[in-house]
């Protein structure tokens, strides 16, 4: 799942830097954002699960976007040499990127095989025949559907596929709605429709959610959606402004960038890449046939 946090923060850049804002006080956000959001993600799912090692990228989410109007203000006070950060498009190009981070990140999900389906038996014989042909089948023991789904060898939904899929087209529209300036509508329309999918997505895996009906994921996402409309429509509206999409791409020729994404993922992966469910070991043998 660190897979997740990865695309976002270049995105984000490049979006802040088509609308012109700086390039140190977006890089602030980002990293403020991810001070909260990591650990985060570590945080609410020993509390939903009651599992420590494990992370949810639904809570991380959750746990990011309660932060970030009091980040943009934090930064806004921290840097006042700046030209201020408006709060509508740093929103806007939050909602965007995020939806490209966990969107790229189910990827990692189908490798791992967690945040599984249930069962194609379970569903109903329509959606069954739609899915069948789309049906993934897990057989490793050390992917999570089998040794915790005890699912190996059997058809599940792709729930992960399908998020991934939607997650992108959310991410491609939102970025065209940015660049054209429709601020409030990028935020929302990419928020809300990852949201809905989030609590609609939880009807259809297997894998431990908290064991609630309705699961502690499902209702921050409703929160999530509140919260985003009640900023949104709070926020000072933003000046449209001409975006220049070459604007944004230019930074990522400055050293500093890359160096910054660079130490930000590499942190990402040293703090939640490095699996503490699964081991390896490493033998050595002489052949005596060769002696």
């Amino acid at each position: 799942m660190w897979l997740a946090p990865r695309p976002w923060p270049a995105l984000f850049l490049l979006l802040n830097g088509a609308a012109g804002n700086a390039v140190l006080p977006t890089a602030l956000t980002v990293a403020i954002v991810f001070g909260v959001a990591a650990p985060a993600a570590r945080w609410i799912a020993r509390l939903v699960e009651g599992k420590k090692h494990t992370f949810t990228i639904g809570g991380a989410s959750f746990a990011g976007l309660l932060i970030l109007p009091g980040a943009v203000w934090l930064v806004n006070r921290l840097l006042p040499g700046n030209a201020p950060l408006a709060l509508l498009p740093i929103c806007a190009a939050m909602g965007v990127s995020y939806a490209l981070g966990e969107g790229l990140g189910r990827l990692a999900c189908i490798s791992f095989g967690c945040c599984f389906g249930r069962p194609l038996h379970e569903l109903s014989p329509v959606a069954r025949r739609l899915l069948s042909p789309f049906a993934i089948i897990y057989r490793d023991p050390t992917r999570k559907a089998c040794y915790e789904g005890k699912l190996a060898g059997v058809p599940i939904v792709p729930v992960q596929a399908i998020t991934a899929c939607l997650y992108a087209m959310a991410a491609t529209i939102g970025t065209a709605l940015f660049l054209a300036g429709w601020w409030k509508t990028a935020f929302l329309g990419s928020l809300v429709f990852t949201q809905v999918w989030r609590v609609l997505s939880e009807t259809l895996r297997a894998d431990y959610r908290g064991g609630l009906t309705i699961s502690p994921y499902q209702i921050m996402a409703l929160l999530g959606i509140v919260y985003a409309t009640v900023v949104s429509f709070l926020a000072d509206p933003a000046a449209v402004v001409a975006c220049d999409v070459r604007l944004g791409l230019a930074l990522f020729r400055q050293s500093g960038i890359l160096l910054f994404l660079q130490a930000l993922w590499l942190g990402l992966f040293l703090y939640m890449g490095r699996s503490t469910v699964t081991g390896s070991s490493l033998t050595f043998h002489v052949r005596a046939d060769r002696v």
